[in-house]
């Protein structure tokens, strides 16, 4: 477990892998979808998630230049093991939130 912790660990990794799951994504796409995330924040969770072999970054030829990211396949897999913790979020959200209110 510590070592999908490590490649996922942090604030917005876990968001991101959300977001790619749905398809191939362009930086401003995911930084649309992600409020609150800084355009600094987000490109270094993505060359993490890169490095860690679950995020591949296709540059396309054009002018100006596209690029699209998206899962690989090992970051696919990873996607469907993390699947039962969103199931479990969306069961459980109003207790959640109930707890949480009223810890403050």
């Amino acid at each position: 477990m510590s070592l999908a912790i490590d490649v996922v660990g942090g604030k917005w990794k876990l968001h991101l892998m959300w977001v790619l799951g749905e398809g191939p994504q362009r930086f401003g796409q995911i930084r649309r979808m992600l409020t609150g995330v800084s355009e600094k924040v987000l490109a270094e969770n993505l060359r993490q998630l890169e490095a860690g072999g679950v995020v591949h970054r296709e540059i396309y030829p054009e002018i100006p230049p596209r690029v699209e990211y998206s899962l690989t396949p090992l970051g696919e897999e990873l996607a469907l093991a993390l699947k039962p913790l969103e199931q479990w979020g969306d069961r459980n959200r109003g207790r959640i939130l109930q707890e949480l209110s009223t810890a403050v």
